[in-house]
């Protein structure tokens, strides 16, 4: 049940952002932006980590768990380092989802061609 679950909040997050897109007139910068900003604040005050407790990854691997991820890291890095942890927590946190991004956007850029 955990993943039909995972597979619908996924999904409808991704539902969202393309009809905010289709309609607000954003670019997929905007949205990217605006959905981790919005999932941070949802951790932030608490929310976000009941919706990933309930769906699981469906809720942390679409844009909005990549900011509740930052929050919870630093969360965690402020209460072990201190102040310290405002800095270093979020990176840390994030570090597997930002280098496999780096590393699969390499792969397609040695795989395909741009066009002209």
């Amino acid at each position: 049940m955990m993943f039909l679950w995972a597979f619908i909040i996924g999904g409808l997050l991704c539902v969202i952002a393309q009809l905010v897109m289709d309609f607000g007139r954003y670019t997929p910068g905007q949205v990217l932006v605006l959905f981790v900003v919005l999932g941070a604040i949802a951790g932030g005050i608490g929310l976000y980590g009941k919706l990933v407790n309930f769906a699981g990854a469906g809720a942390t691997v679409p844009l909005p768990g990549f900011g509740y991820t930052m929050v919870e890291g630093i969360g965690q890095a402020v209460r072990e380092k201190g102040p310290l942890g405002l800095f270093t927590g979020g990176l840390t946190a994030a570090a597997g989802g930002i280098k496999a991004a780096v590393l699969f956007g390499l792969a397609a850029a040695l795989i395909f061609k741009p066009k002209a």
